[in-house]
């Protein structure tokens, strides 16, 4: 932040003038604060801050309790070409005042910032980004149109043009000049046509239509860049295409200013190394393309147009149009326009596309159904109640952009050797040059090796590395019903130790069942059932639900009951046709002096199980025993023995009893067990597991909030409605446990294609900056063409961009 600054922003949470006095002096003890003063009318703070950074302002309002209201947006950023581009971009960014966070993101060409609310607005961020010599422009937040992935295509569309343009003027330039090295007798036949003078003549005239036609690019980027003081790959290639064309320039037009036996031209180089970019450019292109093909086919689910009814008839209208409340028709085959409510019809509906499961859903008359998925074989009527940019859909793709957009912590080492990097390149280029000016056999070798060096030395892959795969990882995890909302998230998964899970609705199913049933001898099932059902629908427990639920489910006809009465944390009674019918616990049968017999075995062996027991008599005698719980999920267990086979502690924390909660614990094989906590609670036992290692929190995202917020990452096991949980950092939209393994191996894949991609980049450099310069030569004789530098470069792009692409071929775990 510049000194001498004035900030005015908004806070929250202000009620009195107590509250204005310490939100004043938490942003007075902020270093480099001059004065403070915070306004309770208009819930604004004016700040007056000499070197004072937005983002130590945003900390110490939040600890006081009083957070400053913050503003994020996302803006396209032309000119971007490697990573020494995006520090730069960044650095302009969070030099304005205000500006709490600034990431850019060289594979999808954006930027997203955050900045104090107030104190800047959107055009002020898109002006400095811009000043910084990449041309940038807000992105609409809520727009769904594939802006970047039309981008890429226009790009790849423009470079292919100009790398054929390229190829077929060099073409002649490198069969004229290197076929003479290559094919015997072409210098002979090259001298005695046309003469050398002719020749490089020849090369010149089209040479210099490659540099300013095709390869204008570099020059037009590259030069103001370099006058600016912020080299970046543009600058290396021009100033090295540009070496080489001006010294073959001399050695045609004024051969007596170079010393003798340095008479050379090296028109091809230039010619060929533009060329050999611009078709590294070209893959590079069509791959990032690809890199976003995730949200691509996500956008393509939602129809352009739909049936609504209005006036009495439908009518076609444009997606756009249609507003909540509006009835669509969904025919058959057909995906549903909007996230609605069925009104009317009958069908089985293929949510993949949001929960990454294969199995359609039914769906009847009064569920929700979400925009973009399959209905099946039945027609829809569909009460909109959420279009646009409103609708799970929309906010899926915001949520996948977000995640790909985002700077993962360990590009925080690629940023600072970056910033470093093309300096020290130019540096090494220059020492290169002086060294074999001195030691060298001519001043040609000189312009070689340092050629080869600037060529070579091009930051490209290391910018694009970590966030190529990024896109494509947390692109691919969403078609598969992962939804990662921190890009972050990728990479503090990976190093998890520790997975704890809620137990109601996340490791059970969330309401109770029916899961046994004894009936004392002389009694029938189906009408001890009927008669319990009867009396359990008069009552609104959730245990007498779940009894219910089973007599339907079963097809038992249920009788009405009469004289219904609740006893008070023992049970109910009623009578059921002629007889006298008695539903609770054994302290109700004990009260009324019902003998239990041998169910009471049964019984005690059901409740060590975490099961409640439920008693039936039936005009005084013991009719039978039901067994009630919350049923735990079928792939709970499998999921907890595979996480420790990964070498991940499993644990459990719940409010139910601590019986109750360690049966479920045997039963999973989970050693740790938290019990009888509440959600609160829940997030200090979060921070206490925290000291044994990076963990993992899973939960409902509902009455689990603290605990998912305090987590190294927060996991909310969701349903497709449940997008747009806040405190997550990672939603499964199938709601199925298996997602989370997924989550786990998504993230270790995506970080593991990460590793190799920086490996890859920073191993070329380092292997290949000391050979351009040639270090080899001494020894063996080999100095490495600026044609092959340029190859070599453009090759490691693409190889980085390929890499990354492989991880859409990952399945579920």
């Amino acid at each position: 932040m510049p000194t001498a600054t004035h900030l005015s922003f908004e806070i929250e949470g202000l009620s009195c003038a107590s509250c204005v006095g310490r939100a004043e002096r938490a942003l007075q003890a902020v270093q480099g604060v001059a004065s403070a003063a915070v306004n309770l009318a208009t819930s604004r703070a004016e700040v007056d801050a000499d070197g004072a950074n937005a983002e130590a302002l945003v900390q110490a309002l939040s600890n006081a309790g009083y957070p400053a209201v913050t503003e994020e947006a996302r803006f396209s950023v032309d000119g971007l070409s490697c990573a020494s581009c995006v520090g730069r971009a960044e650095r302009g960014a969070k030099g304005l005042s205000g500006v709490v966070d600034a990431s850019v993101n060289l594979a999808n060409a954006t930027a997203t910032v955050t900045w104090l609310k107030g104190s800047i607005t959107r055009e002020d961020v898109a002006r400095a980004i811009t000043d910084t010599g990449y041309a940038a422009l807000p992105l609409d937040a809520d727009s769904t149109s594939p802006t970047s992935e039309n981008k890429h295509d226009a790009e790849a569309d423009t470079l292919r043009r100009d790398t054929l343009i390229a190829a077929a003027l060099t073409l002649p330039v490198f069969v004229i000049e290197m076929g003479g090295h290559l094919i015997p007798g072409m210098a002979d036949l090259v001298e005695r046509t046309i003469g050398q003078q002719t020749s490089w003549l020849l090369q010149w005239v089209l040479a210099t239509a490659v540099l300013l036609w095709p390869g204008r690019r570099f020059l037009r980027d590259g030069f103001p860049a370099l006058l600016r003081g912020a080299p970046e790959m543009n600058a290396l290639v021009a100033l090295g295409t540009s070496a080489a064309w001006l010294f073959s320039s001399v050695a045609l037009f004024a051969p007596t200013l170079l010393p003798a036996g340095s008479r050379a031209v090296y028109f091809e180089a230039a010619a060929v190394i533009v060329t050999l970019i611009l078709f590294g450019r070209w893959l590079e292109a069509r791959a990032k393309a690809q890199t976003g093909s995730a949200i691509k086919s996500l956008l393509g689910l939602q129809p352009s147009v739909a049936d609504v009814r209005r006036d009495g008839d439908w009518v076609e209208v444009p997606i756009a149009e249609i507003t909540k409340g509006d009835v669509v028709l969904v025919r058959p085959g057909e995906r549903v326009a909007v996230d609605g409510e069925i009104v009317d019809g009958q069908s089985f509906v293929d949510e993949s596309m949001v929960t990454g499961e294969p199995v359609p859903v039914e769906h009847r008359t009064g569920d929700a159904v979400i925009g973009g998925t399959v209905n099946g074989t039945g027609a829809l009527q569909v009460k909109a109640t959420a279009v646009g940019g409103d609708t799970v859909l929309a906010g899926i793709v915001r949520m996948v952009e977000q995640a790909q957009g985002a700077k993962l912590p360990i590009q925080a080492v690629v940023d600072q050797v970056v910033r470093w990097f093309v300096p020290a390149v130019l540096l090494a280029a220059t020492v290169t040059v002086l060294v074999w000016l001195s030691f060298g056999p001519t001043l040609a070798h000189a312009l070689v090796a340092g050629v080869s060096v600037l060529i070579v030395a091009c930051p490209c892959a290391m910018g694009l590395a970590t966030p190529t795969s990024v896109m494509v990882g947390t692109g691919r995890a969403a078609e598969l019903g992962v939804l990662f909302r921190k890009g972050s998230a990728l990479q503090t998964l990976s190093q998890v130790k520790t997975i704890a899970f809620d137990k109601t609705g996340t490791l059970t199913m969330g309401r109770p069942e029916l899961t046994d049933f004894v009936v004392s001898e002389g009694h029938v099932e189906a009408i001890v059932l009927a008669q319990v059902a009867a009396v359990e629908a008069l009552s609104e427990h959730p245990i007498s639900a779940a009894i219910v639920r089973e007599a339907e489910a079963r097809g038992v006809s249920i009788p009405t009951a009469s004289e219904f009465a609740s006893i008070t944390g023992l049970g109910l009674r009623a009578r059921v046709g002629k007889n006298d019918v008695l539903v609770g616990a054994d302290r109700l049968m004990a009260k009324e002096g019902i003998a239990l017999g041998d169910l009471a075995t049964q019984a005690d062996r059901w409740a060590n199980e975490a099961k409640t027991p439920v008693f039936v008599a039936i005009d005084g005698v013991l009719a039978g025993v039901i067994a009630v719980a919350d049923p735990i999920k079928p792939e709970a267990a499998e999921l907890v023995s595979k996480l420790a086979q990964r070498g991940i502690k499993v644990a459990m924390i719940t409010g139910d009893t601590v019986h109750t909660a360690k049966a479920v614990a045997r039963e999973l094989g989970i050693e740790k067990v938290v019990a009888g906590v509440m959600p609160d609670g829940k997030a200090d036992a979060v921070a206490d597991l925290k000291g044994e290692g990076t963990l993992a929190f899973v939960g409902d995202g509902i009455n689990d909030a603290p605990a998912l917020a305090a987590a190294d990452v927060g996991i909310a096991v969701g349903t497709g409605t449940d997008v747009a949980i806040e405190t997550a950092d990672v939603v499964l939209m199938s709601g199925e446990l298996s997602g989370v393994l997924r989550a786990v191996e998504m993230s270790g894949k995506t970080m593991g294609n990460i590793r190799q991609n920086l490996f890859w980049a920073f191993a070329y450099n380092t292997a290949l900056i000391p050979v351009a310069a040639g270090v080899l030569y001494p020894i063996w004789g080999i100095l490495l063409s600026p044609m092959l530098a340029a190859g070599a470069m453009a090759l490691s792009s693409v190889f980085v961009v390929s890499n990354a692409l492989r991880l859409r071929r990952m399945g579920g775990a």
